[in-house]
């Protein structure tokens, strides 16, 4: 899909770049081990920032992140190389085999010290700016590593039909909810949650960024369509709960709200029953 001079859809172009700090906050309020060998689905991932730090930082197996915004995926795509750019080699290391004079055989290891976020920004940004950034590794990363555990697909994801299941599915998506509420309807909200539900291996997680009602008064001035649409909302965030409980998921649990300013929001998590 082609950008949009407006961002109705919340594909906003450079967000990331303009929050207050590269590693996500709301990120923090979940346990450590949440994404450690998990498969996840970022749903309106942007440019990748989110989407990245859970493939490089938190152990995740694989990572989706879809966009309707092609512009947005690729700029996801170089944010991936950037960061791999960025990331201390691995130590080589060297084996040969006793019984012959054989070369050496180069092996991919793991760092000591990998959750060092040092190791992740041990290249200056200038080094990719000076040189070329580092190729992406195709046969030589171990399944599960950062970065070919990090996949970008532009799609009107919502129109799709459910074709993998998710052991978690982040809806931060900067603001997701509303923006598919107000482009969309009550019905494509709760089409939205339903094919969400379908997604997710059974006791798969949600994690929700909730906006409140408030929040739809600014997103709808932006387009006269968002205005009109607006006229018609029966539903109410504050009604998701109950409705993600009629689809098949337990009780919210709020994990609590951190950012600064605008970017303070709150971050909810559900299971599927």
């Amino acid at each position: 899909m082609a950008s949009s001079t407006t961002p109705v859809y919340g594909n906003y172009h450079g967000y990331y770049s303009k929050r207050p700090s590269v590693r996500d906050p709301r990120l923090s309020l979940l346990p450590p081990s949440f994404f450690t060998g998990k498969t996840v689905l970022d749903i309106g991932c942007n440019e990748g920032w989110v989407t990245c730090e859970i493939a490089q930082l938190w152990g995740a197996a694989r990572v989706v992140g879809v966009d309707v915004d092609e512009t947005l995926i690729r700029g996801a795509w170089r944010r991936r190389r950037s960061l791999w750019s960025q990331q201390s080699p691995e130590r080589d290391v060297i084996e040969r085999k006793a019984d012959d004079n054989s070369s050496p055989v180069s092996k991919r290891a793991k760092l000591d010290g990998d959750t060092d976020s040092h190791s992740y920004d041990h290249f200056p940004v200038s080094c990719e700016h000076s040189h070329e950034p580092f190729p992406i590794p195709t046969n030589t990363s171990p399944e599960g590593r950062f970065p070919t555990n990090v996949i970008f697909r532009t799609t009107d994801w919502l129109a799709e039909p459910v074709s993998e299941e998710y052991d978690i599915v982040t809806a931060y998506g900067l603001s997701i909810t509303k923006w598919i509420h107000l482009n969309c309807g009550d019905d494509s909200i709760k089409r939205f949650f339903r094919k969400v539900h379908e997604s997710l291996n059974a006791g798969g997680f949600l994690v929700l960024e909730p906006q409140s009602w408030e929040t739809y008064a600014k997103a709808r001035r932006m387009d006269e369509k968002l205005k009109e649409n607006a006229k018609h909302l029966k539903l109410h965030p504050d009604d998701f709960p109950a409705i993600l409980q009629d689809i098949g998921f337990g009780l919210p649990r709020h994990l609590g709200s951190v950012g600064e300013g605008g970017f303070r929001r709150p971050v909810d998590l559900y299971i599927k029953l």
